[in-house]
């Protein structure tokens, strides 16, 4: 199978979706968390002032009809420094780098910083349960996420990845039933022990947000999890799906990556991030 996920849209769903996860949250929460966002030029970017990781400052969305230019580069770095974060992120496929980006990283003082695989696959090819995916564990349970499960259910997502600042749950929780997500999560008894999101962006849908409690990890959880979602994703009116994770280092094992490959994803390309800092 080849992969024909158009490279624009692949990268513009990622970062719309990054957007609407912390734009959609309620004004006390974004004020709380000094969420901002702008869009400049193809690029969307996005800022949490009181994000101590910094990982929700990034830019993306660039596309070949309106490749990123250092005038806009350098907006985007503006952006992040008068909202006051000391970090944020562009995320450029590859293709999509301009000849002189070198150039312009140089000039911005932009440094090279973690890879990540960028996945994609039409939502057929995710629903052919191809051999040698994890069946789900008999004593789980899989089912969309109800209001009322969402704190529950955020708590589970943001606590895995370590963003336990206050009002990040509050962020996540208040995506749960908002147009164009998905939530899912899988149940050990009456307790969540995994969770996974799914927006939709048109013809294209994004995973987002997969994670599992030590407990509930080598027991098929994520896989269900990608196979639910494609579901919803082929429902929605979907012809693609996109995904993130980090690029494997030599001796490394990512087990997210490995359950997307099982599923039916392919690589599209390696993504280097490019940090600017405040200096």
């Amino acid at each position: 199978m080849t992969t024909t996920v158009p490279i624009g849209l692949a990268e513009e769903t990622e970062i719309e979706a990054y957007a609407d996860f912390a734009t959609g949250a309620p004004t006390p929460v974004r004020n709380l968390l000094g969420v901002g966002s702008l869009r400049i030029g193809s690029a969307l970017v996005l800022a949490v002032r009181e994000d101590p990781s910094r990982f929700f400052n990034r830019a993306g969305g660039c596309s070949s009809d309106e490749p990123i230019t250092a005038d806009v580069a350098a907006q985007v770095c503006d952006f992040y420094r008068e909202h006051g974060v000391p970090e944020g992120a562009f995320m450029i496929a590859p293709p999509l780098l301009p000849t002189d980006w070198a150039a312009t990283a140089s000039k911005l003082n932009l440094t090279e910083s973690n890879r990540f695989v960028k996945l994609g696959c039409d939502t057929e090819t995710a629903l052919s349960a191809p051999d040698g995916v994890a069946a789900l564990d008999p004593g789980l349970r899989i089912g969309p996420v109800e209001p009322h499960q969402a704190d529950e259910w955020a708590t589970v997502m943001m606590t895995t990845f370590g963003f336990t600042t206050p009002g990040m749950i509050d962020m996540a929780a208040s995506c749960v039933g908002r147009p164009n997500w998905h939530q899912y999560a899988v149940w050990e008894g009456e307790r969540i022990v995994a969770v996974g999101s799914l927006f939709v962006n048109g013809e294209c849908a994004d995973m987002f947000g997969g994670a599992t409690l030590s407990e509930g990890r080598g027991r098929g959880a994520q896989s269900a999890l990608l196979t639910a979602r494609a579901r919803t994703a082929q429902a929605a009116g979907c012809r693609w799906l996109v995904a993130e994770t980090g690029a494997e280092a030599p001796n490394e094992h990512n087990t997210s990556l490995h359950n997307m490959l099982r599923t039916g994803f392919e690589p599209l390309y390696e993504r280097s991030t490019w940090l600017w800092r405040d200096r």
